[in-house]
């Protein structure tokens, strides 16, 4: 048993702490916008509510102050009989009430007014007249229980006029069309952040994506350089290093095959001289031996080559795949025929590099065999969108220490304690098997059965 072993998949990132916090950084940039922006928008909004109230307030009190003296004026100049008549006749505005009475209604129990309304209804006016229209006695005071304020003038006559004042409630929303714009612009201004951040942080996607690319395929086309300044040095970052991996893997390539070419010179004339031996024994362990060889060499070649990333991407129906393969392990095992099995869908079309695919299926077929004398496989198709095809092969053997189910994917690495290729192998099929799975885009692992045995699970992207 053995295989060389790719880096692990990379984890998902760890989750915040907060369930509400977003997960990308288009959404974290978008909400602490949008957020700001609310921010502001309240400030803004209350700013211009205290702004408006203090107007209304301002406007209400000079009506109520200017038609105060309107009042005062009327009945000072009407005849005694006729002021009732001619108050009842004045329009008089909101929250001023304007009565003729025998005693004032501002009583010294009362608080006093206080002096900034007294300031803001410019009661100073009415002693600020000339002598014969002044009032004799100006009272004023407030009314507990409510925003009442009473200012009560005596005449010369001796009655006394007795204004009622109560300013109305503000209303800083009472225009419904400026609500509906601030509406209307907050909404405009959340878009936009929406809109902004999306495209702003779609280089940051496209980085990741042409890295999920490059982990699949060291082939994979260059990321454009567009943009701004530091996008196009990312990217241009990202091809370089990109470039630099691929000269690295054409280099350790290059270099495996010049071994292995050169190596198979010296073991030709190996087994050339190995024919003239006379020992039929000893000629019979080199040939093993030098076959042994020979087939390390041609799967070390292969393994490195991992000429499964330039075929291409086909339709291929993988339930019929698997059956392939689990039919051609059954005629070269017929010892062991009865425990091959296929359970899964009668057809499951995928995009898939087919005879990539057939050979890592193969591999972890072949393993099953081996080691476990029995190759069960289960077709399980996506259960929803973004959900892997898994494909599960287990046996029947002894399994495998927990400590070494990853370790056994490194290449060259063999559980098996003798050096014969018969029961041994060569170190190289799981880590071929799982090279090209995660080509496809998904993974391989192995897990110990809790009734005996390994299971070998494969995803491929659903």
């Amino acid at each position: 048993m053995n295989r060389l072993a790719p880096p692990a998949a990379a984890a998902p990132p760890p989750r915040s702490r907060w369930p509400l916090w977003p997960q990308s950084l288009a959404g974290r940039t978008a909400l602490v916008l949008l957020l700001a922006l609310a921010v502001v928008q309240a400030a803004g909004l209350t700013i211009h509510a205290l702004d408006r109230v203090d107007l209304q307030r301002f406007a209400q009190a000079r009506e109520i102050s200017q038609r105060a003296i309107s009042a005062w004026r009327t009945v000072m100049i009407a005849p005694p009989e006729r002021r009732a008549q001619m108050l009842a006749e004045l329009e008089l505005p909101q929250g001023l009430h304007v009565t003729l009475d025998e005693v004032p209604l501002a009583r010294p129990e009362y608080p006093p007014m206080p002096l900034p309304i007294a300031r803001l209804l410019r009661l100073d006016l009415f002693a600020g007249g000339p002598p014969r229209v002044r009032p004799r006695e100006i009272l004023t005071a407030w009314i507990p229980g409510g925003p009442t304020f009473v200012a009560s003038l005596r005449l010369p006559s001796g009655e006394w006029l007795n204004l009622r004042i109560s300013l109305p409630p503000p209303r800083p929303w009472h225009s419904e069309t400026f609500l509906i714009a601030f509406g209307a612009m907050t909404l405009a201004a959340g878009l936009l952040i929406l809109w902004a951040v999306r495209r702003l942080t779609r280089p940051v996607r496209a980085l990741a994506e042409a890295a999920e690319r490059l982990g699949r395929d060291v082939n994979a086309p260059p990321l454009p350089e567009l943009g701004p300044s530091e996008v196009a040095t990312a990217a241009h970052a990202f091809n370089t290093m990109a470039e630099r991996i691929r000269r690295f893997v054409g280099d350790r390539t290059q270099m495996l095959a010049a071994i292995g070419h050169d190596l198979r010179t010296p073991i030709t004339r190996l087994r050339l001289r190995a024919e003239f031996m006379d020992d039929d024994e000893q000629r019979r362990k080199m040939l093993a031996d030098l076959d042994e060889m020979e087939a390390m060499v041609a799967a070390t070649l292969a393994f490195a080559r991992d000429e499964s990333a330039a075929e291409p991407t086909a339709a291929v129906d993988i339930a019929a795949l698997c059956r392939t393969v689990l039919d051609e392990a059954a005629d070269a095992h017929p010892d062991v025929a009865e425990a091959i099995a296929y359970a899964g869908p009668e057809r499951l079309v995928a995009p898939v590099r087919p005879v990539a695919l057939k050979r890592a299926i193969a591999n972890l077929v072949g393993n099953a065999l081996t080691y476990g004398s029995a190759a069960r496989l289960t077709l399980s198709p996506a259960e929803g969108p973004g959900r892997p095809v898994r494909l599960t092969i287990e046996d029947d053997g002894p399994g495998i220490p927990a400590g070494e189910l990853e370790a056994v994917f490194q290449p060259f690495r063999r559980l098996e304690g003798s050096r014969n290729r018969e029961t041994g192998g060569t170190g190289l099929g799981l880590p071929i098997a799982r090279n090209i799975f995660r080509a496809h885009g998904g993974d391989v692992v192995l897990r110990n059965r809790p009734q005996g045995g390994l299971a070998a699970v494969a995803t491929l992207p659903g």
